[in-house]
This record gives structure tokens, sequence and C-alpha cells, in this order.
């Protein structure tokens, strides 16, 4: 259980270095903005609130890699606490923009931590 438990973590990281590309890197771009739904202006005025939010999506997906590279306590903790950042940053995202982002983020999210808390 314990690869299955790092494995879906490791999905979870990399889902969020993909949300971080594509609200840093491509949101005023055809693929940013088609994924978010923005025409060109849009894109263009809620450019800088984007890159915060891709800021922060890296931030969850660095906390989860150190908690797969670190050994015992720290690793499951910080596990723990990350996936469950991911959890309410899905959940809130879900109620107050998208019921897409349960899908992406919250349910993967949960999925994981569920493993990490079986494989202990």
């Amino acid at each position: 259980m314990a690869v299955i438990a790092g494995v879906l973590v490791g999905v979870v990281a990399a889902l969020h270095v993909c949300f971080l590309v594509l609200e840093m890197f491509l949101w005023q771009r055809p693929r940013g903005r088609s994924a978010f739904g923005l025409d060109e202006e849009s894109a263009r005025i809620t450019a800088p609130l984007a890159a915060n939010q891709g800021l922060y999506n890296g931030f969850l997906a660095a906390g989860l890699v150190w908690g797969l590279i670190a050994t015992g306590s720290t690793g499951f903790q910080a596990k723990v606490f990350f996936l469950c950042c991911v959890i309410v940053a899905g959940v809130y995202g879900t109620a107050t923009a998208s019921r897409k982002i349960l899908y992406v983020q919250a349910v993967p999210g949960a999925l994981a931590l569920a493993a990490v808390l079986i494989a202990g």
C-alpha cells in the first residue's frame, strides 16, 4: 500500500506543477485561456492573480515532494498536511469558482490522503 500511496502523492504533486505552469506561464496563451474559459482581455487583467495562485500551487507540489523524500514521521506528517491543504483548496475552489476543481484537485488529494493514512 505504501507504493500506491507514494504514486498517488506523486500524481497530486505533478498535477500541482501542471497548475503552476498553466497559471504562471500559460494563462494568457491559448492553452491557458481555453483551460479556464477566458478571453484575451480577461486573461490579461487577471494574469497577476493567476500567477499568485500558480505560485501557491507550486508550494503545494514542493511540500508533497518533500513528504515523498523525507523519511519517518516527517515524511508522513508532510504528506498528510499538504494533502489536507490540497483538499481544502479544492473544496473551496469548488464552492467559489468551478465544480471541475472538485474532480481535478480535491478528489485526487482525498484519494492520496486515504492511501497515505492506510499505509501509515
